[in-house]
């Protein structure tokens, strides 16, 4: 099974950029932007030995990172890179990296710091092959720099393609070899001609066909979901209502029929009146065999008294994972003397390419911020194996991906939902008034936000609910409520996001309809964090 997997894994399907990851925080960014540019990428940590490489790349991208090139214990890529005889771009960091492995002494600490806007001067050298990174691009350009080390020397082989007022070697390339270097970020948007960049290399310089297209991967994948199950055995897949588990359920019952079962598992927990809302859109629209468990007292029983968000987390997976477990055994009996008899072998999960970025990047796999993420696996006791069609994509690819399946554009651009649910939107313990509370207050929001039409403006919202009480005036008596703390944000690939600018107006209309129609709430705030530092859920 494991040979199918990796033969049909879009590397070796479609043409493929290599990222190696240096520890940037930008890193991501550059597979955004060449995906948009219908250029399939994947990235890799820097440390990666190309022995181990299961795929050859039409070109590699090498990204920025923290360190510095000359310190003891810094990154440093595998030489044989350098003999794939594939095209490379260095970024920032990997721009310098290009230029120490030649000679440690051509990259010093800068006298002055470049962070921010900077304009870059294009050379013409009148030579077509160092020049062809920045073709079309003129003669100056915007740019968003952001290092205090800087190129001093530079490297043998090559020549300066671009400089600015600090660096004067912004951009190199090699006289002969297609290895071309950057000081600044194309993959940010304060880069505005960072894309052209990105195309000039991977399409004109690397040859890759900008062939990654969401109905031509539809087609691929359901091919492949065909081979890895077989004829026979069963897929199990817990649903939420989001459009992650939604788009992955419609793909397995395109490929699989009925021999897909997705499991609603009611945790006391959802948003209100959301198993219903699940049940009409996946049985009756998409046609997906659905089976609702009520788990809602059990699990509510179990939270009684925690307040650590982390154990929340722990607690609410448990309690899924035993309620799963059960479910599966009574399907598999039940399917015994039916058309759809067989083993059930497969577990659907709807892990992204964001999830996959956390546990593949430089920095290691992350400290624990949250558990209950897609990425691992089951435990043991549940012996099946993890399939995982959505694994390559970021959400706007899912949402795409979910239209050319045919999905109502409302739910494909629904908002997510934790699996943990309001649960780690409730902060301190989860009783049955709190969880209440919690949802009449986010229904309010939504509906507002809804209502005003920038519902699809924003790529998450919610309302949480603090442990915290505060003193308000409802009618002429003195009240003791909740604090509700509404969020909103946007983002492209929910691993960075910003703020949603509210217009004030509908902030005081949702503030005011909030405390006026949902006992226990005294006050409501918003909260303007970005991510990072914060992070888009409150726990």
């Amino acid at each position: 099974m494991a040979e199918i997997m990796e033969a049909e894994a879009p590397h070796n399907t479609f043409d493929t950029i290599l990222v190696l990851d240096f520890g940037s925080q930008t890193s991501h960014l550059i597979l955004r932007r060449l995906r948009s540019l219908k250029v399939y990428a994947e990235m890799l940590p820097c440390t990666i030995k190309l022995a181990d490489l299961p795929f050859k790349p039409k070109g590699i991208v090498l990204s920025g990172g923290p360190s510095s090139v000359y310190d003891q214990g810094a990154p440093h890529v595998d030489p044989a890179v350098f003999e794939l005889g594939v095209p490379i771009l260095g970024i920032c960091y990997g721009c310098q990296e290009l230029a120490w492995i030649i000679n440690s002494e051509n990259v010093a600490r800068g006298q002055v710091r470049e962070y921010g806007h900077a304009d870059v001067i294009i050379h013409n050298t009148g030579d077509n092959h160092v020049s062809r990174l920045f073709a079309g691009l003129g003669e100056t350009m915007h740019a968003y720099m952001s290092h205090f080390d800087k190129i001093v020397k530079l490297p043998e082989g090559f020549v300066v393609v671009a400089s600015t007022k600090n660096s004067e070697y912004a951009a190199i390339a090699h006289q002969t070899k297609p290895i071309y270097g950057v000081q600044f970020h194309p993959e940010l948007e304060h880069t505005p001609r960072g894309s052209e960049i990105l195309r000039n290399f991977s399409v004109d310089i690397c040859g890759a066909q900008a062939g990654w297209v969401m109905k031509d991967f539809i087609q691929k994948e359901i091919i492949r979901i065909r081979r890895l199950v077989g004829d026979r055995a069963q897929v199990l897949g817990a649903v939420s209502g989001g459009v992650d588990s939604t788009v992955a359920a419609k793909l397995m019952k395109e490929a699989i029929g009925d021999r897909f079962h997705a499991i609603l598992v009611d945790n006391g927990v959802m948003r209100l009146n959301e198993c219903e809302q699940v049940k009409e859109t996946l049985e009756r629209h998409l046609g997906i065999n659905l089976t609702v468990v009520d788990g809602a007292d059990l699990f509510l029983g179990r939270l009684k008294g925690v307040t650590e968000p982390e154990k929340k987390r722990k607690i609410i997976g448990g309690t899924f994972i035993d309620l799963f477990e059960k479910e599966a055994l009574r399907i598999e009996r039940d399917a015994k003397d039916t058309p759809n008899a067989g083993p059930i072998e497969w577990f659907l999960q709807g892990t992204l390419y964001p999830d996959v970025i956390e546990s593949v990047s430089y920095r290691g796999p992350s400290a624990t911020i949250k558990t209950h993420h897609n990425v691992g696996g089951l435990p043991d006791t549940l012996k099946l194996k993890l399939i995982e069609p959505l694994r390559e994509m970021f959400k706007d690819e899912v949402r795409k991906f979910g239209e050319e399946l045919g999905i109502h554009r409302d739910l494909v651009m629904r908002h997510p939902f934790p699996g943990p649910g309001i649960a780690i939107r409730i902060l301190g313990e989860v009783t049955p008034e709190r969880v209440a509370i919690a949802r009449a207050a986010d229904h309010i929001f939504i509906s507002e936000i809804k209502a005003a039409g920038v519902y699809d403006e924003m790529s998450q919202a919610y309302v949480a609910i603090s442990q915290d009480r505060a003193v308000g005036v409802q009618g002429d008596a003195r009240v003791y409520g909740y604090i509700a703390i509404l969020r909103a944000v946007k983002t492209l690939d929910f691993m960075s996001a910003e703020p949603y600018e509210f217009d004030f107006g509908l902030l005081k209309r949702i503030s005011t309809r909030i405390v006026n129609e949902v006992e226990g709430i005294a006050r409501v705030t918003y909260d303007i964090t970005s991510k990072p530092p914060g992070t888009i859920e409150m726990e």
